[in-house]
């Protein structure tokens, strides 16, 4: 990338623009990733050279919720160059300098505001391609945001730049009298540095009312501010070191080790490199070298490597590599896995029902086999010629089937997901662009890389709720975005889930989409025994230690003693949802929303899991001074504790959010579990993701009940989905796996379909409700949410919404305004109100009027402060 610095002195308004010149005659010497832009630019009328017929001007995507594209003018220097899809540097605001991408290109000026100039072009090659910025428009569209915001959630954080107000002196200053005394300070640091960040400047000159000084020295004009702007991906740079090309003669080489018997330490170094590098046998792997760190790994002296670069002996170069470039120790290369006889009749079915249908589902149980279809499926359409995409719900569930998956696919696999680095998330996205990469494993994000050739999109676990996007804009569903991609590039789509979600079984039976079932588990292994555990009668007859039923506890016991692993299951992390004083019965709640603050024992913290507030635990009541502060609930941390005191000899685990948050602990926990390291693993609904233990026979879920009761519609559904995953940890082998489930009451119809793996009948059950009271899959769900600092304002705003709301779409369609559960977060009060529109209705006619009356409200004086955010399909 070019350096670009734009100038203004203040004393003529006009732009200037520099290319590859040092800016105001300093030596400074630029990173080839950083360009400086003077943000006041660009405000004022341009030479009249840009205003010829031949002016371009480009339509782009700006990363912020505003409704329309932005039209920029495109320097001269540029226009040759600029493409769609391009990714521009643009002033927008007074301040802010963004990176945009460019959506048109035309020759006609905006006629409601003076364009301003693109400050730079980023891409020789777009970042983004035209089936993308189709795919953000609809995902806008049906999502009812802006695609500014689209894009902000589209591109990883590495494809944008980030900038930082800098200050450094101005030149033209010549009026040194004008200068107060700590001024006159300020200038003289700057004299000394090229620029320095307002931080920097206070800090070395002793300041601490800077801003203000900053101010007065601008309306001077003693100094110049500007804003300097990087792009945050950076490439994996190796430094290597190879041997002159003029030794690998063998009479020079042998020359040079003779002369270098002078200066042992030279010589021992020299000696380490052919160790590493056969020069005469091999002179094309001298070209290549060996990494400047293997060197220094070998205890060689530094000194004497950096006498024998200097005297030319040796040579210092620098390759770009990728950041997933793998040792070759690490995975074993593995064939593709041989399908059984169930597995090979569901491939074929599979291919079947891609003859008829662009979609079909996969509903094969818990321990069928499903990976394995899917690589055969994989493999099949990668030697097409055409891509794959294969999306997982967690981060969680990648860690396992990316190891399993590299072994057949290599290093033409890339990986996808938040956890990674932005290098390492850029990496993958310009892989998919070059082609290195035509096949890709993440979450739901890496429906947003630049595929262009798609023949098969894999959802794995599709009923998951984290398919979901809940915040921030756009709130979409990664599945429903995955079928949509496809049919735009005429490629199929797989489905896959032991417990389908309702309204995917409802497609599937109604013919829309293909319906393919997979019913025995691989090899011999069999569905676990489910049994339930009556919590409520073992308290009566007091064979309850803890919270754990007697029979629990002597089924751990045993398991453990079998040296087979166990699972306990409990959905909520932290060590107790919340805290209570024995003698006024105050709980400890957050300040800023309407809940109870969790314990996190081992932090020794009280913390909020909606806004993230903490304070330091308790010693006494904070209402009446009592010291008798108790622990209410169960939380995995303190089930953790509890199951270390039952079992001392046991080795326990954790898996949870808080156990799991680096990049690597995840493989770390899973390779501990996989090599019989953990005796019992206690874990949130990351364990019912899809992992695969083959030691674990016993599984046990804790509370039930708290699921199964959730006010929710879907919370029958959900509760069914999350223990039939969860149990089908058990048992993935020979052995019969056990799960027990403790609830207070066993005689629940839904416990009952659990036990009996009656998802038919769960179907059912819940198709019949959802037909009854208008519930998707006979609906469609907009849920609008409205929030204020003002409680009494927040149900206004939301009353006068659904008034207008209901004047057109009816009460019948529009339900609420209501308090959620959760009535306050972030110091903001909260009103839903939810709107059922049937699938016969003009989804795209009732959108636009839900969109008109939110900005009717948002627009009234009285309303304001008010936010409104809209939820299309909520979950």
């Amino acid at each position: 990338m070019k350096v670009v610095r734009i100038l203004d002195y203040s004393i003529r308004l006009r732009t200037i623009q520099i290319y590859g010149i040092k800016p105001l005659s300093q030596s400074r010497v630029a990173d080839q990733n950083d360009f400086s832009v003077n943000c006041s630019m660009f405000t004022q009328a341009h030479h009249t050279d840009f205003l010829e017929e031949t002016t371009i001007f480009a339509d782009v995507i700006v990363p912020v919720a505003v409704p329309n594209l932005f039209t920029y003018r495109v320097p001269r220097q540029l226009a040759e160059h600029i493409r769609i899809g391009a990714r521009v540097v643009v002033q927008f605001g007074k301040t802010k300098v963004v990176t945009a991408v460019v959506a048109h290109l035309h020759h006609q000026p905006p006629q409601k505001y003076q364009a301003k100039y693109i400050l730079e072009l980023l891409d020789e090659t777009p970042m983004v391609i035209p089936q993308q910025l189709s795919l953000f428009q609809w995902i806008a569209d049906y999502y009812m945001c802006h695609v500014g915001e689209v894009l902000n959630v589209a591109l990883p954080s590495g494809l944008k730049i980030s900038s930082l107000s800098k200050v450094q002196f101005n030149p033209a200053f010549d009026q040194p009298e004008l200068l107060t005394e700590k001024e006159a300070l300020l200038i003289e640091e700057l004299k000394k540095h090229q620029a320095l960040t307002y931080d920097e400047l206070a800090r070395l000159a002793d300041v601490k009312q800077v801003y203000h000084l900053i101010k007065t020295l601008v309306q001077k004009r003693a100094i110049i501010i500007f804003e300097e702007i990087k792009e945050k991906y950076t490439p994996k740079i190796l430094k290597k070191i190879r041997l002159n090309a003029f030794y690998e003669n063998p009479s020079a080489l042998t020359s040079l080790l003779q002369d270098l018997e002078r200066t042992p330490k030279q010589q021992e170094v020299v000696l380490h490199y052919l160790r590493y590098v056969p020069v005469l046998r091999s002179p094309e792997l001298n070209q290549k070298g060996v990494e400047k760190s293997a060197l220094s790994k070998a205890n060689v002296s530094e000194s004497s490597l950096q006498t024998l670069l200097k005297n030319g002996v040796l040579e210092q170069f620098e390759v770009i590599v990728s950041r997933f470039e793998d040792n070759p120790d690490d995975f074993v290369e593995a064939p593709t896995p041989i399908l059984s006889a169930s597995q090979s009749q569901a491939f074929s079915e599979i291919m079947e029902a891609f003859q008829q249908k662009d979609t079909v589902l996969l509903h094969g149980i818990t321990g069928s086999g499903k990976t394995e279809v899917y690589i055969k499926l994989i493999e099949e359409v990668l030697a097409s010629g055409s891509q794959v995409l294969y999306l997982l719900p967690e981060i969680a569930l990648t860690t396992q089937i990316v190891v399993r998956l590299r072994k057949v696919f290599g290093d033409k696999m890339g990986i996808y997901h938040s956890r990674f680095s932005d290098n390492e998330r850029v990496e993958v996205w310009k892989g998919v662009i070059s082609g290195k990469y035509a096949f890709v494993i993440g979450v739901r994000s890496a429906i947003f890389l630049p595929f262009d050739n798609l023949g098969l999109i894999i959802v794995d676990e599709e009923h998951e709720a984290s398919y979901k996007q809940f915040d921030p804009a756009p709130r979409y569903h990664a599945r429903d975005v995955a079928v949509v991609i496809a049919h735009t590039q005429q490629a199929k789509v797989l489905l896959g889930s032991a417990t389908p979600a309702i309204e995917t079984y409802y497609n599937a039976l109604t013919g829309r989409y293909g319906l393919v079932k997979m019913t025995q588990r691989f090899g011999n292994a069999q569905l676990p025994d489910i049994q339930l555990i009556d919590l409520k009668n073992a308290r009566k007859q007091k064979e309850v230690k803890g919270d754990f039923a007697q029979s629990v506890l002597g089924a751990l016991q045993h398991n453990f003693e079998q040296k087979e692993q166990s699972i306990i299951f409990q959905n909520r992390r932290g060590y107790a949802p919340y805290i209570q004083c024995d003698d006024c019965d105050t709980i400890a709640s957050c300040p800023n929303c309407d809940v109870s603050l969790t314990h996190h024992y081992s932090q020794h913290e009280l913390r909020c899991h909606y806004c993230g507030y903490h304070e330091a635990m308790y010693k006494t009541c904070q209402a009446c001074g009592s010291v008798k502060l108790r622990s209410r609930g169960y939380g995995t941390e303190k089930i953790e504790e509890e199951l270390q005191e039952l079992f001392p000899s046991a080795k326990i685990a954790r898996m949870d959010l808080d156990t799991t948050r680096t990049k690597t602990a995840f493989q770390t926990l899973i390779n501990e579990v996989e090599s019989g390291a953990i005796d019992i693993l206690v874990g949130t609904q990351m364990i019912s993701k899809g992992l695969d233990f083959e030691k674990v026979s016993l599984v046990c879920i804790f509370d039930a009940d708290r699921i199964i009761h959730f006010p929710d519609f879907r919370a029958s559904e959900r509760a069914f989905q999350l223990f039939t995953q969860v149990a089908g940890r058990a048992g993935r082998r020979n052995i019969q796996g056990k799960v027990l489930i403790q609830t207070n009451n066993p005689q629940q119809k839904l416990l009952h379909q659990i036990a009996q793996n009656d998802y038919e009948g769960l179907y059912q059950s819940e198709i019949e409700e959802r037909q009854a009271f208008a519930y998707p899959p006979f609906t469609r769900l907009i849920r609008l949410t409205i929030k204020h600092t003002e409680e009494a304002l927040a149900n206004k705003t939301a009353q006068a919404l659904s008034n207008k709301l209901a004047e057109k779409l009816s009460k019948q369609r529009v339900l609420g305004p209501e308090k959620p559960l959760v009535e306050r977060i972030r110091n903001q009060f909260i009103y839903e109100i939810l709107i059922k529109l049937e699938k016969s209705i003009n989804l795209k006619g009732a959108k636009q009027y839900i969109h008109e009356q939110v900005e009717s409200i948002i627009t009234d004086k009285q309303f304001k402060g008010a936010s409104i955010i809209i939820d299309v399909d909520c979950m």
